[in-house]
């Protein structure tokens, strides 16, 4: 599918995918939410032949400086609902995604932007990147599970400060809350995040995917992580990678999953 909004590249196995509204700062209108939706259930993105995704802003200002306010303007309590069951929807799935999904972050990462950041398996930022939710600056509450994955990142105490204040936070006070996994330069963004990824990459697919859904069970108060993860691990012991990766530790070689 061709996009309007988003950009899809990719190098050497890893998908580049970029929010393509510079003018806008980037900011998540209803069509770059529908091709983000479509982008993550796409063929392209779950092919076996992908090692990960990176998510980043197109230009220098800005990841993503928010949502597009000016949709809001018409909404009712029921309108806003359902879009922000929709936001939920969308950035679950990229939670959910099997393989490593990481934000390069250059720039604000503001309201909606921060959310999507936050929905990314890992986060890597610039010196220069910002990070805030001002939703209650418009009178608002952050709508795309901001309010539950910044606890998630920071813990209670601080993330209830930054979403009562609507402060902006810089990239070194991220990285200190946990926010960030690296803070780098922008020269170094970009192949920081494929490293990782290819790093990732070398392990077993399946065992990385189950990673996901076993730390995903954490926070989800109808499902025992704990019990996920012995369901898992049984999971995992059946499979063929398991079968690889054992023999190859105990033979001193490689393994060369299969991702079965």
């Amino acid at each position: 599918m061709e996009y309007s909004n988003l950009l899809v590249e990719e190098q050497d196995g890893i998908i580049l995918l970029t929010i393509n509204r510079e003018r806008a700062l980037n900011a998540l209108n209803r069509q770059t939410m529908s091709e983000l939706k479509d982008f993550f259930a796409s063929d392209q993105a779950r092919s076996a032949e992908v090692k990960g995704v990176i998510v980043r802003g197109a230009g220098e200002k800005a990841f993503v400086a928010g949502a597009d306010i000016k949709e809001f303007l018409d909404m009712d309590a029921a309108g806003g609902a359902q879009m922000a069951q929709a936001g939920h929807d969308i950035f679950n799935a990229i939670e959910a995604f099997p393989k490593p999904v990481v934000a390069a972050i250059n720039g604000f990462a503001l309201g909606g932007g921060c959310e999507l950041a936050m929905a990314c398996h890992m986060r890597i930022a610039t010196p220069s990147s910002r990070f805030g939710q001002p939703e209650v600056n418009l009178g608002l509450i952050p709508g795309y599970g901001g309010t539950q994955r910044l606890i998630q990142c920071i813990g209670k105490t601080k993330a209830i400060e930054l979403l009562m204040t609507a402060d902006m936070i810089d990239a070194e006070e991220a990285y200190r809350l946990g926010l960030l996994n690296y803070v780098v330069s922008a020269d170094e963004l970009i192949e920081k995040a494929m490293n990782l990824i290819k790093k990732v990459s070398k392990k077993g697919p399946v065992a990385i995917a189950k990673i996901v859904e076993t730390v995903n069970a954490y926070f989800d108060h109808q499902v025992d992580g704990f019990q996920e993860e012995v369901n898992q691990f049984g999971v995992t012991c059946g499979t063929e990678d398991f079968q690889i990766g054992a023999n190859a530790f105990i033979n001193k070689e490689k393994p060369k999953f299969t991702g079965k």
